[in-house]
């Protein structure tokens, strides 16, 4: 695949350009976007990302339009499950709504910068070491496994990996509990201090780059061209902050989500060791010749992970419909008057009071703070 320099160029100041526009369009007036402005985006960003794949298929042929395709709903799938993530990180850090559109964006900008450094180096190991195929399909079976192993409980272990990070960041930086608006730092008795809302931006960037280790392999399992890789990426990430807030309360139905990413992950996983012995130079593999291995197409991988999200998500949305038929069972047992049980306290009957949602947080700036708080000064 012969792409110009001045293709590369006018491709990342497109990419750029939208980037800027989102900002300038949505994300600087701080506001909740409704469910119609984070549709209709939505929709416009995964239009453009087809017509770039129809424009890929036009002018560089099916078999590169077809790797950028499955490319792209590869990290499509695995940027939705990364959402999941990002609703834990809001809900612990309390961010507030209005303020969670500039969170994201500069999240999915510092991901789109790591994975670029990510794709360079990989095309770099590959074109030098063709063996490196072998450690991006162990990685990603590896990974897989693990996906699996932390699906009985991927809230837990999340937090367990933020307040890790959280703890490490606290000891090195002076930090107040309180948000300044959408400020990264404020003021308080004359101190600079930073605020949650840094605090939130460095978990999101280091969970970026942790997803940057298994999609940039991941990709580089269904095509090998830097340009695919890099255009998937970062088409599959525009668009994912109206994502967020169009289908963040489905998230928690999308039960099986974690299990069909993992079989997707483990099949690159496999369909890279396969073609890293088909093209073997290893010496105490086969001699240092090739091995004749059967190698899996594009069309077939993209049918793969096609039938595979689709299958994983009709089962999350029929198992999460479950439940709901025997609400009205559930309803009028909690009608009864028989007291709660020994040692169970009312409030276990319910909702916790204690539940606090994001919107829940006030900053010091709004009329609704107690006078006794004392806000931050503004700098």
């Amino acid at each position: 695949m012969d792409v110009s320099v001045t293709v590369w160029i006018v491709t990342c100041v497109v990419i750029a350009g939208l980037f800027v526009f989102d900002f300038f369009a949505h994300v600087r007036v701080p506001h909740a976007p409704s469910l119609k402005e984070s549709g209709s985006w939505s929709a416009v960003y995964i239009g453009i990302a087809i017509l770039f794949g129809l424009f890929v298929w036009w002018q560089w042929g099916g078999t590169y339009g077809g790797e950028y395709f499955a490319g792209y709903v590869t990290e499509k799938a695995l940027s939705v499950d990364n959402l999941f993530v990002f609703v834990i990180i809001m809900s612990k850090f309390a961010v507030p709504k209005e303020y969670q559109q500039k969170v994201l964006l500069l999240g999915i900008v510092m991901a789109l910068i790591m994975r670029a450094i990510f794709i360079a180096v990989g095309a770099a190991a590959i074109n030098a070491y063709a063996w490196i195929f072998y450690l991006f399909g162990a990685f990603l079976i590896y990974t897989a496994i693990k996906l699996v192993k932390e699906s009985d409980d991927p809230v837990e272990h999340e937090e367990q990996r933020e307040s890790r990070l959280e703890r490490f960041v606290k000891k090195r930086l002076r930090t107040t509990e309180d948000y300044d608006r959408d400020k990264l730092f404020t003021r308080v008795n004359g101190k600079r201090m930073a605020t949650p809302m840094l605090m939130v931006l460095i978990v999101i960037g280091f969970t970026d780059l942790l997803f940057a280790f298994d999609s940039i392999p991941a990709i580089y399992g269904l095509t090998q061209e830097p340009y695919l890789v890099f255009t998937a990426n970062a088409f599959a990430l525009m668009g994912l902050r109206q994502l967020y807030f169009l289908i963040g309360g489905l998230l928690d139905r999308l039960v099986y989500l974690s299990y069909g990413l993992s079989f997707i992950l483990a099949f690159i996983g496999v369909k890279l060791i396969l073609h890293a012995l088909h093209e073997n130079t290893l010496p105490f593999i086969n001699g240092g010749e090739h091995v004749s291995v059967p190698e899996v197409s594009t069309p077939v991988s993209l049918g793969v992970i096609i039938l595979t999200l689709i299958i994983t998500t009709v089962a999350s949305l029929m198992s999460s419909k479950k439940p709901a038929a025997k609400q009205p069972a559930t309803a009028e047992s909690a009608e009864s008057d028989d007291p709660p049980s020994e040692g169970q306290s009312p409030s276990d009957t319910g909702p916790s009071s204690d539940t606090r949602s994001p919107s829940d947080a006030r900053s010091p700036s709004d009329p609704q703070t107690s006078s006794e708080t004392r806000p931050p000064s503004d700098t």
